[in-house]
C-alpha cells in the first residue's frame, strides 16, 4: 500500500520581502518629497549662486555679498511675519503700507529721540495688526479683504503725515537709530545681525513652543483645532500683530538705513513676501511651512535680482518676470506633491 506525500507548497525566498517593499517604497518616496518641500529652494539658491560666481566677476565679491544681505534684511523680516500668517491659512497684504508707514513714523520720531523712533512704528503698526486679526478671527471676514482695506487705509494714513509726499522726514546724523541701520559689527550690517536673530527666535517660537503648535493647528484644519481646545481666535490674532510689528520694525530699521523715511518704499513688498515665503516651501493653503525656508526664499529672489543686474542688458523689470516664473514653479510642485501624499 502506497502513500502519497504531500510537501508543503515552496515558499519563494524573495516573496515576503516583496510585500513590505511597497510600504518602504512609499515611504521614501514620502521622505522625499517633503526633502524637496523643504530644502528645495535652497539646492536652486546653492545652484544659481554658484552659476552667477563662475559668470560675474563681482557677484561673490565680499562688497555685493554684503550689500545684497542688508537689502535683504528688510523684506525678510516682513516675510518672517507673513511666514506665521500663512501657517495659518491666511494672507497679509497690508505689509508693504505698513512698511512704508513704520519708517515714516520712525524718522518722524528721532527728533524725539531714538525710543520714540523704535516704539511708535512699533505700536501704530502693531495696533494695525490687531485690528485685522480681530475682524478675521472675531468678525470671520476673509483676510484678503481685511488686510486690503488696512493696506489702503495705511498707506493713507503715511500719505496725511507727509502732506501727500511733499515732506520727508530725516533721521539726524551719529543718532542711535542712524547707527543702529547704518552701523555694522564684524563686517555685517546691524540690520543683518537684527534680522538673523529674528529668524532664529522665530523658528524656535514657530516649531518649539505651544503657540507655534496652535499655528500650525490652525491652519490644518481649523474646525478641528477648535475641537481640541486651540484658541483659534487668539492665535489669528497674535499672528496678525506679530506681522504688523515687523512690518513696522523692517520700516523703522529701513528708514534708520536710508537716513530718512522714503515715502514711495513698500509698494509691491506684500506681493515679494508671500512669493518668498511660497517659495521657501510655506504651503499658501496653511499648515506647513519653514522659517527658514522664507529666509532662503527672501534670498533667492535678491540674488536673482542681482544676476539680472549684473547682466546689464535686462530691464530690472526681468526680476519679477523671473519670480512671477519661480512661483508659479513652486505652487505647480506644492500641488503635485500634496497630492502625492494624499495617494500614499
Amino acid at each position: 500500500m502506497s502513500t502519497t506525500r504531500t510537501d508543503p507548497p515552496v515558499t519563494t525566498a524573495g516573496a515576503e520581502p516583496a510585500r513590505g517593499a511597497e510600504p518602504d517604497a512609499s515611504a521614501r518616496a514620502e521622505r522625499l518629497s517633503a526633502l524637496v518641500q523643504q530644502h528645495g529652494a535652497l539646492a536652486v539658491l546653492v545652484l544659481v549662486s554658484l552659476v552667477a560666481s563662475f559668470s560675474f566677476d563681482s557677484f561673490a565679491t565680499g562688497d555685493n555679498m554684503t550689500n545684497m544681505a542688508t537689502s535683504s534684511a528688510f523684506l525678510a523680516i516682513v516675510a518672517l511675519g507673513m511666514t506665521f500668517v500663512i501657517v495659518t491659512g491666511g494672507i497679509d497684504l497690508s505689509v508693504g503700507s505698513l512698511f512704508a508707514l513704520g519708517g515714516v513714523l520712525a524718522a518722524w520720531g528721532s527728533r524725539h529721540g531714538t525710543l520714540v523712533a523704535l516704539l511708535l512704528p512699533l505700536a501704530v503698526c502693531g495696533l494695525i495688526g490687531v485690528v485685522n486679526g480681530l475682524l478675521v478671527a472675531r468678525s470671520r471676514l476673509a483676510p484678503f479683504i481685511v488686510t486690503l482695506a488696512a493696506m489702503l487705509g495705511a498707506r493713507g494714513l503715511m500719505l496725511a503725515l507727509t502732506d501727500e509726499g511733499a515732506d520727508t522726514f530725516l533721521v539726524g546724523k551719529g543718532s542711535f537709530l542712524a547707527e543702529l541701520g547704518q552701523g555694522t559689527t564684524l563686517g555685517l550690517g546691524n540690520p543683518v545681525w537684527i534680522t538673523l536673530a529674528l529668524f532664529v527666535a522665530g523658528a524656535v517660537v514657530l516649531r518649539r513652543t505651544r503657540f507655534g503648535q496652535h499655528v500650525y493647528a490652525v491652519g490644518g484644519n481649523e474646525d478641528a483645532a477648535a475641537l481640541m481646545g486651540v484658541p483659534v481666535a487668539r492665535t489669528k490674532i497674535l499672528v496678525y500683530a506679530l506681522s504688523g510689528l515687523l512690518a513696522g520694525l523692517a520700516g523703522a530699521l529701513n528708514a534708520a538705513w536710508l537716513a530718512s523715511g522714503v515715502t514711495i518704499l513698500g509698494n509691491g513688498m506684500e506681493l515679494e513676501a508671500i512669493s518668498a515665503v511660497v517659495i521657501g516651501g510655506t504651503l499658501l493653503t496653511g499648515g506647513l511651512g519653514y522659517v527658514s525656508g522664507s529666509l532662503v526664499g527672501v534670498l533667492l529672489l535678491k540674488v536673482i535680482q542681482n544676476v539680472i543686474n549684473q547682466i546689464g542688458s535686462l530691464d530690472s523689470s526681468y526680476q519679477q518676470v523671473v519670480s512671477g516664473a519661480f512661483l508659479a514653479v513652486v505652487v505647480i510642485a506644492q500641488t503635485w506633491l500634496g497630492r502625492r501624499r494624499q495617494l500614499m
